[in-house]
């Protein structure tokens, strides 16, 4: 199976995700954004409480968010978990989108608390630039139906996939989410390989 062909087959299966989530009507922006910081280390529906907290006072801006007491945000955050470290990365990134126009990956990289993924999760989701998003569960799929090895780099996995795909930002996108979509319904840590419909495809399945 051909890289683009696996994307179709997600496709065809899953349907269109459309991911980023929003829940705000105001600046999808920051909100994608300071979802992507909230989301590390914890579950989506943690994050959606901390959203929802943050929606209720007012506070879902890097205009709010620079402002706000940093003890008051942390209570805000808190259903996300590690708030202290990432009360401290909202603050500065809600620095760095207030001062700069233009943000780049190496802005946000020089950042504490933010890595690649992170990184590169603002950048495509919020700012509508081409990254392709490598995670936990892409090295996962990939491993597993033979495309690469197990310990892959984040930068060769990432270079071998755009390197098979066309640069197209909504390919990205929706890639990434149907990837992600896979790997909860069965390619889980604990694989659902009997149910799966890309098993036929699937190396790991041959050894478990």
């Amino acid at each position: 199976m051909e890289v683009f062909n696996l994307y179709k087959v997600l496709l065809d299966y899953y349907g269109f995700q459309n991911w980023w989530p929003v829940y705000g009507n105001q600046d999808k922006v920051a909100e994608i954004s300071i979802g992507a910081i909230l989301t590390q280390n914890t579950s989506w529906n943690n994050v959606e409480k901390s959203i929802k907290n943050l929606i209720k006072e007012n506070c879902l801006s890097f205009e709010c968010i620079d402002k706000i007491d940093i003890e008051k945000l942390k209570n805000l955050i808190k259903p996300s978990g590690f708030y202290n470290q990432k009360s401290r990365t909202l603050k500065d990134l809600a620095k760095l989108f207030l001062s700069k126009k233009d943000i780049g990956r190496e802005d946000l990289l020089s950042i504490k608390g933010i890595g690649q993924e992170t990184a590169e999760s603002i950048l495509l989701y919020a700012l509508d630039k081409p990254y392709f998003v490598v995670d936990n569960y892409t090295k996962r799929l990939f491993y597993r139906l033979g495309f690469t090895a197990e310990n892959i780099s984040y930068s060769d996995l990432q270079k071998f996939i755009t390197g098979r795909l066309p640069v197209d930002l909504e390919i990205y996108k929706e890639f990434h989410a149907l990837i992600v979509k896979h790997c909860k319904e069965f390619c889980q840590k604990k694989p659902k390989c009997e149910n799966c419909f890309l098993s036929h495809k699937c190396i790991f399945k041959k050894v478990v």
